[in-house]
């Protein structure tokens, strides 16, 4: 048996860098090119604080609204009030915002309603009561506005 010497080869390896930075580059390039800026969604209707109000500005006629939604132990709704008077029902919120603004379309367009919620109250609720002071259609289908502005209260943690 013949028995050969290997020798062994201690090259020293070397990375080729220019190689790694032109696929760096190229696919900085990719990513460049192929990003799409995402538009904005709807058009929200977002009060926010003049830095300086001007002297010649007028106060609106109606006070905000404030719309206070209770919440039950399970996410349900507990309780209905406008200004601190308790509703019935949404039907009756519908009815009080009507008999407000519903007369007047520089009252509606002027009104704003402010919503607290109770942090437990289930969504549909708080969808409920914006139909109920956003407008209505009447008998011919027209749609009829009543409140635009809708504000909302940091919500109150029951836990």
């Amino acid at each position: 048996m013949k028995i050969r010497n290997f020798r062994k080869v201690h090259d020293k390896i070397e990375l080729q860098m220019t190689p790694m930075i032109d696929i760096v580059f190229q696919l900085l390039i990719f990513f460049i090119m192929t990003f799409k800026i995402v538009t904005q969604e709807g058009d929200f209707n977002i009060k926010m604080p003049l830095s300086n109000p001007q002297q010649g500005q007028v106060e609106p006629d109606l006070p905000p609204l404030k719309v206070r939604l209770l919440a039950d132990a399970t996410g349900g709704l507990d309780g209905i009030y406008l200004h601190d008077q308790p509703l019935a029902s949404f039907k009756d919120l519908h009815e009080e915002i009507l008999g407000l603004v519903g007369g007047d379309a520089t009252l509606a367009e002027d009104a704003e309603v402010e919503f607290k919620c109770d942090f437990d109250l289930n969504y549909e609720y708080v969808i409920q009561a914006i139909t109920a002071v956003s407008g209505y259609v009447d008998r011919d289908g027209n749609i009829i506005k009543l409140v635009e502005k809708i504000r909302f209260a940091p919500p109150e943690n029951s836990g």
